[in-house]
């Protein structure tokens, strides 16, 4: 299986960036992480802090051999209709993580646009939730 990973503005500061919120892991552990646990997937990582360089990876998604995909948007999340706009158009599997529990957290950070176009959204699990994302995807596929 192929899966596409995407993440957001300032996820490439994990590990350094607010460390009671986010933990300790940097994006690149989670990377690692998810490698190792999963040998036989085949994982395409981006991380931008540029909104354009997600929409052209989404883009690229369509026509692409990737079976799904797992987003973790940042700030975007919450902010971005572009990202939301590009999403509607992707008919793979689709998961939104998060970190941190975004409805335990400031009240903008509650609503989520971009999940409105996402199958389901992970949140507040630390860098475990990319593996639930993985799961979510494989969930998703065999049940076609």
């Amino acid at each position: 299986m192929n899966i596409l990973v995407l993440n957001g503005p300032n996820l490439n500061l994990l590990g350094d960036r607010d460390k009671d919120t986010y933990g300790t892991n940097k994006l690149s552990d989670i990377e690692s992480g998810l490698r190792k646990s999963y040998p036989a997937f085949d994982f395409r990582f981006l991380q931008s802090n540029h909104e354009g360089a997600l929409i052209d990876a989404i883009h690229e998604a369509r026509h692409g051999n990737i079976d799904g995909l797992i987003a973790n948007w940042g700030g975007f999340t919450h902010t971005s209709v572009a990202i939301r706009d590009a999403l509607e158009l992707l008919a793979i599997p689709k998961v939104e993580v998060h970190l941190s529990n975004i409805h335990g957290r400031e009240e903008f950070r509650e609503t989520s646009i971009t999940g409105k176009m996402m199958n389901g959204i992970i949140t507040g699990f630390g860098a475990y939730s990319y593996h639930l994302g993985v799961e979510a995807v494989k969930h998703l596929r065999q049940r076609g």
